[in-house]
């Protein structure tokens, strides 16, 4: 892990500003950001599950429609997909059919984290496609944000 460089770190930061938006509405703070081989963005959000009452809409599945609907194809190759909380085995596993190129995470998820921690879905020789997992690019900040909203929900619950 490791090897990140200034555009990574930039992309990583608005990912963390998408976190802060969840946050803001009493989210999980967890952010994502698409970004195409050119360097564009095609797509960021964040989690929306208790907004929506969807368990299936996390950071990393509502960035991936959007871009899906924005450029017409649910195949996103040569894509890098920048998320603040290592991703769980819905998402990687959509990551994989979505033949995502490369995920770079910030904090790792030691209870269902599926990119390494627990299960090691993106890079699997058992699949087609392999997607790139990098893990640490700002994790401690996006644990920090992390556990201070954990912290404070147990305090208001």
């Amino acid at each position: 892990m490791g090897g990140f460089s200034a555009e990574d770190d930039a992309f990583m930061r608005r990912a963390l500003a998408q976190a802060q938006a969840a946050e803001a509405v009493d989210e999980v703070p967890v952010g994502a950001v698409l970004v195409s081989a050119e360097g564009e963005v095609l797509a960021e959000g964040h989690n929306l599950t208790i907004r929506h009452s969807d368990p299936c809409a996390h950071a990393e599945i509502n960035v991936l429609r959007e871009a899906g609907r924005k450029i017409g194809n649910y195949r996103l190759l040569d894509t890098t997909l920048y998320v603040t909380l290592e991703p769980c085995a819905m998402c990687a596993m959509a990551l994989v059919h979505a033949r995502v190129k490369r995920v770079v995470y910030a904090a790792s998820d030691p209870k269902t984290g599926a990119c390494g921690s627990v299960f090691d879905l993106l890079e699997d020789a058992r699949h087609n496609h392999r997607v790139l997992g990098q893990g640490g690019l700002l994790g401690e900040e996006a644990g920090a944000q992390l556990s201070a909203y954990f912290k404070a929900k147990r305090r208001r619950d």
